[in-house]
């Protein structure tokens, strides 16, 4: 197979010359390695807000932005399996501070740490893993997400939205941080934008929470899908419907700036008359909760096909 050639299950995708898509974590990164044979001609946004895990203690001892779904996004579409990608995945095991910690949120923090601008330590680390499709932070400034209940109580960090028992009436950032300059120029050059599948709450709309991004996507000329996910998310954001999903976004982004979804087969909930649906089986043999790689990025290709 010749440098340029393109699968022929992707007629649609081989004519585009931009394709930007956001999320966090899993999801993005399952989208990406999907559609890792555009290259250079696909970017990556990632959402910054968590405070978990390893990307949890590192904040919380040391400050700066989440690196964890940047590297799990980075692991995902690492093309072959290295030394250098199995360092940059190494997980420390004991009982020490290092515990639990993985060697490759320490090697972005440190980056960080040196003043190396986050997009300049990603692209160093993007050439040492040989990958080429582009990867960008939402934003290289430190920022938590907060979450506003109807009792007038605010939460902050996403592992207690995680954990919350009722459906937030809405969602900010905290503090008021600005998008990646590079992000706003790949949202104006996209020829398709996708957003999700993931964690509603967590992972797809912080991104959209940066009024930055969220008027890029409603000026663009871009399509815009959301991706769902295949199984009932855990916590409160499961209890939100597919429709509920839709509003959500399109608070963000303006009514009707949503043009497709992609979700599973037992979602029969009928969707807005503007919206192109498409069902379909999706799963992954291994993991059942997850996207088959083959399966999303025929489903990415024939819905924009019908768009």
């Amino acid at each position: 197979m010749t440098e340029m050639t393109i699968p022929p299950r992707h007629p649609k995708l081989a004519q585009l010359n931009k394709v930007v898509a956001l999320g966090g974590g899993h999801g993005l990164g399952r989208v990406l390695s999907s559609l890792s044979f555009l290259k250079e001609r696909l970017t990556g946004v990632v959402a910054t807000t968590d405070n978990g895990g390893s990307t949890g203690r590192i904040r919380y001892q040391h400050g700066g932005i989440a690196w964890g779904d940047l590297r799990n996004c980075l692991t995902q579409i690492t093309i072959k399996p290295t030394i250098a990608s199995a360092l940059f995945e190494y997980r420390f095991a004991g009982q020490g501070e290092l515990s639990g910690h993985n060697l490759g949120n320490l090697i972005l923090k440190a980056l960080e740490d040196m003043k190396i601008r986050p997009l300049d330590g990603l692209n160093l680390v993007r050439d040492l893993l040989h990958v080429r499709v582009g990867l960008m932070p939402m934003s290289e400034s430190p920022v938590h997400l907060a979450s506003h209940l109807a009792n007038g109580e605010t939460i902050v960090g996403e592992v207690s939205i995680d954990a919350l028992d009722v459906v937030p009436q809405s969602l900010s950032l905290t503090p008021n941080v600005t998008a990646t300059p590079e992000v706003l120029e790949e949202l104006s050059q996209a020829e398709l934008i996708i957003l999700g599948p993931g964690s509603f709450f967590t992972s797809i709309m912080p991104n959209l929470l940066l009024d930055e991004v969220a008027q890029a996507i409603q000026t663009s000329h871009a399509k815009v899908i959301f991706i769902d996910n295949i199984g009932k998310e855990h916590g409160v954001a499961g209890s939100l419907s597919l429709n509920d999903r839709v509003q959500w976004i399109e608070n963000r982004i303006g009514l009707m700036r949503l043009n497709g979804i992609i979700t599973h087969l037992d979602e029969t909930s009928e969707t807005p008359y503007y919206i192109t649906t498409l069902r379909k089986d999706l799963q992954a043999e291994d993991v059942y909760y997850r996207h088959d790689r083959y399966k999303l990025s025929k489903a990415i290709n024939d819905i924009y096909a019908l768009l």
